[in-house]
């Protein structure tokens, strides 16, 4: 499978959450060819902020792999990873990330984020994690036009 194949299952996976009344995130992470987890942020059901769908495919990840080192994971999500993703992936060795939309691609459709990229998480803490960008973007920022139209017509 490629990365956009990966991608795919992150994105069906926030239409999925979507479906629920979570916004529109979602994550996948892969092993060695093989997804260990697809998921969507569980925030809304869970009562807590904390829970986007990169937190929730880690915990899963970990779970599942019965491992608290995520070494040879790649984490696949539909928007780049917020500070706090981006943050929890570095801490659980993911080798790589790779995300669809845009942090700016999100607030241009008024998702309230703290502007700091993937780019410059990964050089500020000198991770050795490689982050590449922009895979099937367009169909993420689908997402949130979807979420805007379907706030416009509450």
């Amino acid at each position: 499978m490629t990365h956009e194949d990966f991608m795919q299952l992150a994105i069906d996976a926030a239409r999925q959450g979507r479906q629920k009344g979570e916004m529109p995130f979602g994550a996948c992470i892969v092993k060695q060819g093989r997804v260990v987890t697809a998921v969507h942020n569980i925030a809304r059901e869970r009562m807590d902020i904390t829970a986007h769908a990169e937190m929730h495919a880690i915990q899963e990840a970990c779970r599942l792999l019965k491992a608290l080192d995520l070494s040879g994971c790649t984490i696949y999500a539909s928007c780049e990873p917020c500070p706090m993703c981006f943050s929890a992936c570095f801490w659980a060795h993911l080798d790589r990330v790779v995300f669809a939309s845009r942090i700016e691609d999100a607030e241009r459709f008024g998702i309230r984020q703290m502007p700091i990229t993937s780019a410059t998480m990964k050089q500020l803490s000198r991770a050795s994690i490689e982050v590449i960008g922009d895979v099937l973007r367009g169909e993420s920022v689908e997402l949130f036009k979807d979420l805007n139209r379907t706030s416009r017509r509450r």
